[in-house]
């Protein structure tokens, strides 16, 4: 899946996945996907939630190696 920007929050604890996750997305156009690299655990429902509340998309989350990436359409 080719990502119009990455963006590593590994390391960082709640709520700043989801912080760096907004100002992110406002740099990439609409349509194009936004990949995060996290490994707090409670990224998984913050980001999930955040996409939804945006009315953006989760295309896809994986988990490798204690990091979770997600990759999400911007509306």
């Amino acid at each position: 899946m080719e990502a119009a920007k990455v963006l590593d929050a590994k390391g960082m604890a709640c709520p700043m996945p989801v912080v760096k996750t907004k100002k992110a997305i406002e740099e990439i156009d609409s349509g194009e996907i936004l990949e995060v690299h996290a490994t707090d655990k409670g990224a998984k429902s913050d980001l999930t939630a955040w996409t939804q509340s945006g009315d953006h998309e989760l295309v896809e989350q994986t988990e490798e190696d204690d990091v979770l990436k997600f990759w999400i359409k911007k509306a």
